[in-house]
């Protein structure tokens, strides 16, 4: 006949299990930051695409014939700025020099393509998260 536990053999039990539960949520953690940068990495170095020109004649033609005038054309965590996207929520007039990666790439190709065709492009903050800027859009716009 086996004996009883002991509230001792019971704390050890109990310790064992959370201490288990804290490993796995800290491996969990560790994966996802790895995930994280790893998007970060291939964001910072994507490239336009070869077809850019004809994505977005696709894409701005799609919307007009929908009867809008703008369209979001990239979506980046605010942390990808080199301000966290402070210049943007703040409407600062300098704000594409926070760019980084394939935002400024897309910003470069705008100022050296679109924006002499009598495009404009703006960019604002898409969410707050506790209270500080969550994700960045920019957008694409024109005139009828």
């Amino acid at each position: 006949m086996a004996g009883l536990l002991k509230p001792e053999d019971l704390r050890k039990i109990s310790d064992d299990i959370e201490m288990e539960k804290a490993k796995q949520a800290l491996a969990h953690r560790k994966d996802e930051e790895d995930e994280q940068s790893k998007l970060r990495e291939a964001f910072m170095s994507r490239d336009l695409h070869a077809e850019v020109h004809t994505r977005v004649n696709n894409a701005i033609r799609r919307a007009a014939e929908a009867g809008n005038r703008q369209i979001q054309v990239l979506t980046f965590p605010a942390t990808y700025c080199n301000d966290h996207g402070r210049k943007i929520n703040n409407l600062e007039s300098d704000w594409s020099g926070t760019l980084e990666g394939f935002a400024k790439k897309a910003y470069e190709f705008y100022i050296a393509e679109l924006k002499p065709l009598g495009y404009r492009l703006t960019a604002q903050v898409l969410d707050y998260p506790g209270g500080m800027p969550g994700n960045i859009g920019l957008f694409l716009s024109w005139d009828r």
